[in-house]
């Protein structure tokens, strides 16, 4: 059965003060549910989500007439959904658009209640901190005192973590992905790479393109081509690619594909490879916000919750009360299973409840939004365990 997805807003004329000491007011998070939740509002699970994905994490979207919208699935549809590895059938799942985002909650694209312009380059630079507390203002209102569980891959895993550590006593379990308790300065060194080729790009306007009526659409496509490579593995680009050439692809099954020719060019697309980046690159630019982009790999750079702990992550962590599931997998060289193992240690140290899965899997980063049976069997084994203590609770409350 299709899951059909209501997206929803919620609007805050409270100011929320940001861990820089600005603040930002009068502003709206978008948010989708799934699932019912139960009488005593014990089955809430939130989904975080990573850089360049939004509140739409299952289902899909209909038109006036009823009829399904061509590629409107939810990024997490295949982990998320009626009898899934996420059971909607047992949990009320909520997804929100972080703050500064360009899919719905409040961002550079939107209007600055100050000066009644465009936010653009002066929106408030956000953290991971900042969307934990925007989050949670967000489910007062829905009335959910304590969640379930929090799950989230990439840059979701880190809100996650900062949830137990925010709000130890408002989350039961916590699924971190693919995920870091830091970046390393590699990471931190594509980050800036990527933010140099959309402010260098001569359409940038200093964040102020809105007002030219241009998008820096060549910053925006470098940025996704930098980044797409740090998603994929070796082992994935050579079996999908290779070196095969451009060319090759016009020729048919019975021909040799070694044989076609070079063109000799050094503009031009040459190998496949190439073209899948390019091909990335130009989708990603017509639908990501230049501004957005800077905001959130910078909340990535920031994220280090033993940075006040003068990088002690055991003493950042002292203080959870969740039980924990990490995965990792073995090709992902962008947030390596070292940086997860590290994250396990500081639990055990401070004697958590943790659960850790190593995958060998194929796909690199990517690989926490694919189907491995494996990936998914271990994550809906866990929430099984979350269901049936979700029973005992709702029985001992009756």
């Amino acid at each position: 059965m299709t899951m059909i997805a209501q997206p929803q807003s919620m609007h805050f004329a409270k100011p929320l003060i940001l861990q820089s000491g600005k603040s930002i007011r009068e502003y709206s998070l978008s948010f989708e549910t799934y699932g019912k939740l139960n009488a005593d509002k014990s089955n809430a699970v939130l989904v975080c989500h990573a850089l360049n994905a939004s509140h739409h994490v299952a289902g899909v979207y209909t038109n006036e007439s009823g009829e399904i919208e061509e590629k409107s699935t939810g990024w997490w549809d295949n982990m998320i959904g009626p009898g899934k590895t996420l059971d909607t059938d047992h949990f009320f799942v909520i997804g929100v658009n972080n703050l500064g985002s360009c899919f719905g909650s409040t961002g550079p694209m939107h209007i600055n209640p100050d000066t009644e312009k465009v936010y653009g380059p002066d929106f408030p630079v956000v953290t991971v901190e900042d969307w934990v507390n925007s989050q949670s203002l967000l489910l007062d209102q829905l009335g959910i005192k304590q969640l379930a569980a929090v799950i989230g891959g990439s840059l979701g895993g880190m809100q996650a973590l900062s949830w137990t550590v925010q709000y130890p006593n408002r989350v039961r379990h916590a699924l971190i992905i693919a995920s870091a308790p830091n970046l390393t300065a590699e990471n931190i060194a594509f980050n800036e790479v990527a933010r140099r080729a959309i402010v260098t790009d001569p359409e940038f306007h200093e964040g102020r393109f809105y007002d030219h009526g241009v998008v820096p659409k060549r910053g925006l496509r470098i940025a996704r081509m930098i980044g797409h490579i740090t998603y994929l593995s070796d082992d994935v680009m050579n079996a999908k690619f290779g070196r095969q050439l451009k060319a090759a692809l016009g020729l048919g099954e019975n021909q040799n594909k070694l044989h076609a020719e070079y063109q000799y060019t050094t503009q031009e697309v040459e190998f496949q490879i190439e073209s899948y980046l390019r091909y990335q690159g130009d989708k990603f630019a017509e639908y990501f916000d230049a501004n957005t982009y800077l905001l959130i790999t910078r909340a990535l750079d920031y994220f280090d919750p033993a940075r006040k702990f003068g990088g002690d992550l055991k003493q950042a962590l002292s203080h959870t009360a969740a039980k924990f599931l990490l995965v990792s997998f073995t090709t992902d060289w962008r947030f390596a299973p070292n940086r997860s193992r590290e994250i396990v240690k500081a639990l055990l140290d401070n004697h958590r409840d943790v659960s850790y899965a190593e995958i060998d899997a194929p796909h690199g980063h990517d690989a926490f939004l694919l189907d491995d049976a494996r990936y998914l069997g271990i994550v809906r084994s866990y929430f099984d365990k979350i269901k049936s203590e979700n029973n005992r609770l709702e029985t001992s409350n009756e």
